[in-house]
């Protein structure tokens, strides 16, 4: 059959219009940024870097958008960003520093500020009014220092604390982690006493080993320690998340392999729940709520998996929850040392694995918060020492999840 050359026209028109709709109907939309620090050379003084990961809208895939960028430290050991998604703050150990980073619409990071610690970083929160950094440090001695924020520029310290038990006020404290309620009203840190926990090394202390510090809120940042405080927290308590409604709180224990929860009664103490703790998989090393407020997870990082649970709002309790495959393990590349949800929609669970120098992803069933693995999980992190901090921030204009109390 010949064509005119007008119905040529046409037709070639017509299967370009086709092959651009297909082409748009597959173009990757992305749905958040996730930046994952590392150290960028071998061995436990190398630089840092930050690498940026877009998060595919339709697959929860990553794939890296930008060029890595230096943390402005050596060894990377913690990240937070505000809560309007603007700034980010990562914590160096090789040289106690914490530097600010703008994040620009793009997922571009630029480096603003910088202030050095007296002792080493452990872990890094903000508030969610974005008024204050929140530091916890020591390798030797545990302090926590809330640093004053103006549009994200980290200012003066405006309160620091000790971390000192005062029934045995010389046994050496090691902390762990740190989080800020959602209400801005009260800070929690977990530490443990290595005078009374010192595998492999000697202990000359009899007090109960794991701890929470609980902090309230005050003028100008000051900082009250809460009624009870410091609350037992088992062995090696590794991390803790609290949930958006600031009703509970919930609080790894490395050394026993459990999740152990508290309710949040008055604004700022704690209290058991009764029918925890909750059994988690070996080495449980990071915990994190997802936005919604229904599903908790928790890495264990000597299993290499995460472990999904639903949470019973009346109570907080925590059960273990089946994966869509009928198995409650969801495996991970090597060694995940921390784990974040995505908060644009709460669809996508990312952890970052120290030995596999990978970031793992799941979907996220948001009826059963079950997980599935996402497409070509595991993600390379680079070629430097293992990734040990990551967090996510949404792109474009997607009404991050939440909860109203």
């Amino acid at each position: 059959m010949k064509f005119s050359k007008s119905s040529q026209l046409f037709l070639v028109s017509s299967i370009g219009l086709l092959v651009a709709a297909f082409l748009s109907a597959c173009s990757i939309t992305t749905l958040d940024y996730v930046f994952v620090a590392s150290s960028a050379g071998s061995g436990s003084t190398g630089d840092g870097q930050i690498e940026t990961f877009a998060v595919d809208s339709q697959s929860g895939a990553l794939r890296t958008v930008a060029a890595a960028v230096s943390t402005g430290g050596v060894s990377p050991i913690s990240m937070a960003v505000t809560s309007d998604y603007a700034n980010l703050y990562v914590a160096n150990k090789g040289n106690s520093s914490i530097v600010h980073f703008t994040i620009g619409s793009n997922g571009k990071l630029t480096q603003k500020d910088t202030v050095t610690l007296s002792s080493t970083p452990v872990a890094l929160a903000v508030n969610a009014a974005g008024t204050y950094l929140y530091a916890v440090s020591g390798t030797s001695s545990a302090t926590l220092t809330a640093y004053s924020l103006s549009s994200g520029t980290i200012g003066t310290a405006a309160a620091q604390k000790s971390l000192t038990l005062t029934s045995n006020p010389t046994d050496v404290l090691i902390p762990t982690g740190i989080t800020a309620l959602a209400n801005n009203d009260a800070v929690f840190v977990t530490a443990y006493d290595q005078s009374a926990y010192n595998p492999g090394g000697t202990t000359s202390s009899t007090a109960n080993p794991g701890w929470v510090f609980g902090f309230s809120v005050g003028s100008g940042g000051a900082l009250t320690a809460t009624t009870n405080s410091p609350y037992q927290a088992g062995v090696k308590p590794s991390a803790l998340a609290a949930d958006p409604t600031y009703r509970f709180l919930y609080v790894t224990d490395y050394a026993s392999n459990e999740l152990i929860g508290y309710t949040i009664l008055d604004g700022s103490t704690l209290s058991f729940m009764t029918a925890g703790p909750f059994k988690t998989g070996n080495e449980p090393s990071a915990v994190v709520i997802d936005p919604r407020g229904k599903f908790i997870y928790v890495t264990n990082s000597l299993d290499s998996t995460v472990t999904a649970y639903e949470i019973t709002l009346a109570t907080g309790s925590p059960s273990s929850t089946t994966s869509v495959s009928g198995s409650q393990t969801n495996t991970t590349d090597t060694e995940p040392v921390a784990v974040v949800v995505d908060p644009a929609l709460g669809r996508f669970v990312y952890t970052a694995n120290y030995l596999g120098n990978s970031a793992s992803g799941f979907r996220l069933d948001s009826t059963s918060g079950a997980l599935t693995a996402t497409q070509a999980t595991p993600y390379p992190t680079g070629t430097g020492s293992g990734p040990t901090a990551l967090v996510a921030v949404p792109h474009g204009n997607h009404t991050t999840q939440s909860v109203t109390p």
